[in-house]
């Protein structure tokens, strides 16, 4: 019998998370999707640049994360923003619960994939939100980086 293997070729970034946040913690979720949904993440049609993570019910779930509705899709289809649960351990949970009520930080997500099984996983964060003088200071370093950067590369 021979293994059959995904590519890996779904790599979504919320690009915009290490700019607004200042990352802690980093967890690997898996996500319940319904059969529609992983059809649509597979062909590409997925952002997760809106979204963010909340409790419900001692269950996290994720939010406003637009997945397409899949074109082959007949009256199943499903609903592009609808709430989706996360996949974590228990002892996982509450210790982001706890982190999220105590010290008021916020759970986001950084990044969705396909593993090598072909199920989608989701890389979240601990964050804390960054001040606008924080994001300032990064805009500052990134640009004399980059002018190194080209100082260097004319030697």
């Amino acid at each position: 019998m021979s293994k059959l293997k995904f590519q890996n070729k779904i790599n979504v970034e919320n690009r915009k998370a290490r700019f607004n946040y200042e990352l802690l913690d980093r967890y690997e979720a898996g996500i319940q999707l319904y059969g529609t949904e992983i059809k649509s993440i597979r062909l590409g049609k997925v952002s997760i640049a809106e979204s963010f993570c909340q409790f419900k019910s001692d269950e996290l779930y994720i939010i406003n994360m637009m997945i397409h509705e899949y074109d082959l899709g007949t009256y199943s289809n499903h609903t592009p923003r609808r709430e989706r649960k996360l996949l974590l351990k228990r002892k996982e949970l509450n210790k982001l619960l706890k982190k999220t009520k105590e010290t008021g930080l916020t759970i986001i997500p950084l990044r969705m994939y396909l593993n090598d099984r072909g199920l989608a996983k989701i890389t979240i964060s601990l964050a804390k939100g960054k001040k606008l003088y924080d994001k300032r200071e990064d805009l500052k370093q990134k640009d004399t980086k980059r002018d190194l950067d080209r100082i260097k590369k004319s030697f």
